[in-house]
């Protein structure tokens, strides 16, 4: 994956993402407040249990937490992205994505997220059918 801040490849060495909490995430996610940090958490267990074979990938410049199938920005599934009171799940192509229930926001050209405030939001269904179209369009393009 490429560092949206600076433009520097990020690989993850360790292969953390499928230990419970990888120690950088944790040292990563320690400077948001408890909820936040739940919030975060919680969405990368979703993504995760989702597509157990994503390579997980936390970009401290961009302040994000990227999933993806192979370390590059276009193989990118989706990224969490703590903020101080939400946490959104970023989808690089989330124009493409469908989205009945309207949960993606954004003006971009291609990218779209999902502002999570509470950890009851993350049990939607809509959530889990977002993260699911975008397995499935990342894999066509690979």
């Amino acid at each position: 994956m490429i560092s949206a801040a600076t433009g520097e490849t990020l690989v993850n060495t360790d292969n953390s993402s499928h230990l419970p909490h990888g120690p950088e995430l944790l040292e990563f996610l320690a400077n948001y407040n408890p909820e936040v940090r739940a919030i975060a958490l919680m969405l990368r267990e979703l993504v995760l249990e989702i597509v157990p074979e994503a390579i997980e990938q936390v970009d401290r410049p961009g302040k994000l937490n990227g999933y993806g199938f192979k370390p590059t920005y276009k193989d990118t599934i989706c990224v969490i992205m703590p903020l101080r009171p939400a946490v959104n799940l970023g989808f690089p192509r989330g124009t493409e994505l469908p989205d009945p229930g309207g949960l993606l926001v954004c003006t971009g050209k291609r990218a779209r997220h999902v502002k999570i405030t509470a950890l009851e939001e993350i049990d939607l269904p809509r959530l889990r059918a977002l993260i699911e179209a975008s397995v499935a369009l990342t894999r066509k393009g690979i």
